[in-house]
């Protein structure tokens, strides 16, 4: 019993590993600056306001960090905060659900800029 408690641990621990990304850029600013380390967590789905990491349907190799500006039968509408500097949507189109490697939940570095992050309406709340 205690190899298939093991064997179950190991599948959950696979699926929900989180993958880290380095910023390069200032499509994100103010929110993320170039630089800045993230943990991202796989998901199959998304909330607008959420940051999310997802495959460059230009470049399949590259990852983007955006913010989810809608979801819909077509896809993922994904924006930068900072529009001047984005390549997005705008520019792309929507890009399917299957581009989505998961939501962008923690900045573990720079340390004076560590901590959590999670929706546009949760980081709007935070500051209240």
């Amino acid at each position: 019993m205690a190899s298939g408690a093991t064997a179950m641990a190991s599948a959950v621990w696979w699926w929900w590993r989180p993958r880290r990304v380095v910023v390069r850029g200032g499509s994100m600013t103010p929110t993320l600056q170039a630089g800045d380390h993230l943990l991202v967590v796989r998901s199959r789905r998304a909330r607008p306001g959420e940051i999310v990491a997802l495959v460059d349907p230009r470049e399949p190799e590259r990852v983007l960090v955006k913010r989810v500006a809608q979801v819909g039968p077509s896809g993922l509408a994904v924006l930068g905060d900072n529009a001047a500097a984005s390549t997005d949507s705008r520019h792309f189109g929507p890009v399917p659900a299957s581009s989505l490697l998961g939501r962008v939940r923690y900045r573990y570095a720079p340390a004076d800029r560590v901590g959590r992050l999670g929706s546009a309406h949760e980081a709007s709340q935070s500051r209240r």
